[in-house]
């Protein structure tokens, strides 16, 4: 958003003339839209977000003053309605569904999909069904994220000693070291092996993340070629899909030699990672869409920003509230602690008695949803919702955030509590529509299962092997919660904390 308000303001200068000339008329051509603030000629109701650098903050207050579950926003040419309530959530993923089962293309998203669409963005349809039902059947079944539960304990592992092999009194910054280990065992998990231009892919995906998050002056205008030029996103976009399908060509090519070396040495069966079932399916073909190598390629960049990118920070994410909470993080480490009596490591079987852990998560994804807009929807055919008309084409965000937060549905929705979900049936999967991280309907996230595996060992085994402490002493209540937008929200400032090994691991002195 800070970005956007920059190339705003010089937008604003060159076409000032013409904003000044009036105010926007309320003009809906017959249409009940949904209540919205004033807006603008021109750019609609873009000032308002610019009250602050995160959307979905600013769009939950928009809603609040309003007092209305469902508004009207006009982000330059692009008409947009929130979602802010379970209810209005209700009529968008479960009611109205399939007519909100598309994904809105944006300029930057055309440039990013040039070379095929992956699960993520692709726009409902035959090739759409495919991609899902691959996932749900093949690449992210139970059965398969069962199958890679040794590459998450060995990735785990050699964190913890990397941790535990840090200098005394040293600082650790636990948000790269989580980054850095949940993108290894996502690696992993695709390709079997460690990618050898990791740092390459790392910082081109993150490029990607933040060029296709927020709202880019480019998308926003798209009948105009000056805002193209004031922000340079489209050039950005073009920059990194090429360096991104130049990296995808690479790991795709390492993949297939360490295949056939493993091969050559005729040591046994080798164990079926996700690249291997896509290029399988390739190869098999007799699909409805052909699976061409531009798909796969999509499809991994897929795989990983929703393997990596939203686990990491929501583990990030929990050990902050846990630090600034000494007493739930207290409770969770005797939980792990008790339950496992001394033994080296926590594997994926002790996960199973370790509720607690596992309400910490869930709280955090409260508090803190990763994507807290969801990914946007579109309207495929004019209809009614809530009594609104919402016109075809229109783009529509489920505010999960501002409904996480809402304290009529949840009661110290501000507080930091894990024992809110001990009694009660209200979970992410997808039903319940006032706790819907992972979204809920036909574009729910199929890697919940293959996320929550990871989040659980992780966070399990950094409360049973370490005690943390802040820097210098901080107090707790001191932390920086800063938030940074791009697609996803993360922390703004790295999580650098003091470990204390309490529980050594095997074979460490």
């Amino acid at each position: 958003m800070e970005q956007l308000g920059n190339s705003m303001w010089l937008f604003l200068a060159l076409l000032l003339p013409l904003v000044l000339l009036k105010l926007k008329r309320s003009d809906n051509n017959g249409l009940r839209l949904p209540p919205g603030p004033w807006r603008l000629p021109v750019i609609g109701s873009l000032h308002h977000l610019l009250r602050s650098s995160l959307a979905h903050r600013a769009m939950a207050d928009i809603a609040r003053r309003l007092d209305a579950p469902l508004i009207y926003l006009r982000l330059g040419e692009i008409p947009v309605v929130v979602a802010s309530s379970p209810d209005a959530a209700r009529e968008f993923m479960k009611t109205h569904d399939v007519n909100f089962a598309t994904r809105p293309w944006n300029t930057t998203i055309k440039i990013m999909l040039a070379d095929g669409e992956g699960l993520v963005f692709a726009r409902y349809g035959a090739l759409w069904r495919q991609l899902r039902k691959m996932s749900i059947l093949q690449l992210l079944s139970a059965r398969r994220v069962q199958s890679f539960r040794r590459v998450r304990e060995e990735e785990v592992g050699r964190a913890v000693a990397a941790i535990a092999a840090s200098q005394p009194g040293e600082a650790v910054n636990v948000s790269e070291r989580i980054a850095v280990l949940i993108a290894d065992s996502a690696v992993r998990t695709m390709m079997g092996d460690r990618f050898e231009r990791r740092e390459e892919f790392l910082e081109n995906s993150a490029e990607a993340i933040k060029i296709t998050g927020g709202f880019s002056l480019s998308d926003l205008f798209p009948s105009s070629r000056l805002p193209s030029l004031i922000s340079g996103t489209e050039r950005r976009a073009e920059a990194n899909h090429r360096k991104q399908s130049e990296l995808m060509d690479c790991a795709i090519r390492q993949h297939e030699e360490r295949r056939a070396a493993m091969a050559a040495a005729a040591d046994g069966t080798v164990q079926e990672d996700l690249v291997d079932v896509l290029l399988r399916i390739h190869k098999e073909g007799g699909l409805e869409v052909p699976l061409t190598m531009g798909i796969i390629r999509a499809v991994i960049l897929d795989l990983f920003s929703a393997g990596s990118e939203t686990s990491a920070n929501t583990l990030q994410w929990a050990m902050s509230e846990l630090i600034r909470n000494p007493k739930v993080m207290q409770k969770a480490q005797n939980e792990v602690r008790n339950n496992l009596q001394g033994r080296p490591t926590v594997t994926e079987d002790d996960l199973v008695d370790l509720k607690y852990v596992k309400l910490v998560i869930k709280e955090t994804l409260r508090m803190h949803p990763v994507l807290p807009l969801l990914l946007p929807r579109e309207c495929r055919e004019s209809c009614k919702i809530m009594g609104y008309d919402i016109p075809k084409g229109t783009t529509v965000f489920i505010n999960v955030w501002a409904i996480n937060r809402d304290p009529n549905y949840w009661d110290d929705a501000e507080v930091f509590k894990p024992e809110r979900f001990e009694a009660s049936t209200i979970d992410f999967k997808g039903t319940d529509f006032e706790f819907t991280p992972f979204g809920a309907g036909r574009r729910m996230c199929p890697g919940m299962a293959f996320a929550q595996a990871s989040m659980e060992l992780v966070l399990a085994t950094l409360l049973y092997h370490f005690d943390w402490e802040l820097p210098a002493r901080m107090p707790p209540s001191q932390l920086d919660m800063t938030e940074e937008m791009g697609i996803t929200v993360r922390r703004k400032h790295d999580l650098y904390l003091h470990p204390v090994v309490r529980v050594p691991l095997q074979g460490a002195p």
